[in-house]
């Protein structure tokens, strides 16, 4: 019989004695290649006590036991070298990128409240909020810097504001600059993922949408993993805490997670939200196949869904109506 291992193949006879053997050259890289790829197939691997470095003595691959641990030593270490330069796929490095936008619009959303709450004492009718407010910070800094065509002219020359102090302004501005640079990066990184997922899930990111499809494979842990999830688990994906209630509790199951943001799910009547959930999730469940066995674009799923959406609102048009409970009346307590 044949058996494959990481220094050549093997022709064992029935009492495992090697009748012939193919060598592979010592090329480190070559050999970790092989090693990585017997771990990932096991096919044909050497019966269970078979003494590897006997064997490499025997057919000549290496001249001492010296040299086959040195040889498997550097050959393990490349391995080890290879399998974590590949653990960083595609689908990881989509993973990182929604990590680090939930990240950034955490402090984004804190610095912007910050700056809206301490620019608000000095230019209080701005109206303005978020990145609009960042880029006036940035821009005039104190509101007695603001041009005559400026749309704020006139509230900020009369406005009951405080006077902006130089020092503060200083402050205000590179702050805001600060919160205006975030904006850009979270831009960026959004035009990322969306770029990524054109390419690893093209059926995922039309049927879900690149942000939302980017946080199931984020939340499940690899595309692989989303593959592999069952429609109903996909429908309730960051219902975590509410199904967590349901069972232990009497609360109802919930309905839907992330995927409520859906334009379908959240625009729907209440009463066929469930429904428009379920269809959605069986659709996103077959993307995420075909998505990790093919990677082919299937313009026919989202034709299906919409068909199947249609169907189910024209099947409830109206709210079902409330079952009214009968209770039995209390029998009279007869007096004696």
């Amino acid at each position: 019989m044949k058996v494959n291992t990481w220094f050549g193949v093997l022709e064992l006879d029935s009492n495992g004695k090697t009748l012939s053997s193919e060598v592979f050259p010592k090329d480190i890289r070559e050999l970790a290649l092989r090693s990585l790829s017997l771990r990932e197939s096991r096919q044909n691997l050497p019966p269970e006590g078979f003494d590897l470095k006997t064997a490499a003595l025997e057919c000549g691959f290496t001249e001492s036991l010296s040299e086959y641990y040195s040889l498997l030593h550097k050959v393990t270490l490349e391995t080890v070298k290879l399998q974590v330069s590949q653990a960083l796929t595609p689908d990881q490095r989509i993973i990182q990128a929604v990590e680090a936008l939930d990240d950034i619009n955490e402090t984004t959303n804190s610095l912007s409240e910050r700056l809206f709450e301490w620019y608000g004492g000095y230019f209080p009718e701005s109206g303005l909020s978020g990145e609009e407010l960042a880029v006036f910070i940035s821009r005039y800094g104190s509101r007695e810097n603001l041009p005559p065509e400026d749309p704020h002219y006139l509230k900020a020359k009369n406005s009951m504001g405080a006077k902006l102090e130089a020092a503060d302004e200083v402050l205000l501005k590179g702050l805001a600059e600060s919160v205006c640079s975030l904006y850009e990066r979270r831009k960026q990184i959004e035009a990322y993922i969306e770029s990524s997922m054109e390419i690893l899930a093209p059926n995922l990111a039309l049927l879900a949408g690149p942000m939302l499809g980017a946080r199931l494979i984020s939340i499940a842990g690899s595309l692989e993993k989303l593959a592999a999830f069952p429609s109903s688990t996909i429908q309730v994906i960051g219902a975590s805490k509410a199904l967590f209630k349901h069972l232990r509790s009497r609360a109802p199951s919930p309905k839907h997670g992330i995927i409520y943001s859906h334009p379908l799910i959240n625009t729907s009547p209440w009463w066929v939200r469930g429904k428009v959930a379920r269809a959605l999730a069986a659709k996103l469940s077959l993307a995420a196949r075909i998505d990790f066995y093919s990677a082919k674009r299937n313009p026919s799923l989202e034709n299906e869904l919409e068909e199947k959406i249609r169907k189910i609102r024209a099947e409830n048009p109206r709210p079902p109506q409330k079952r009214q409970e009968i209770r039995a009346k209390p029998k009279k307590k007869r007096r004696k």
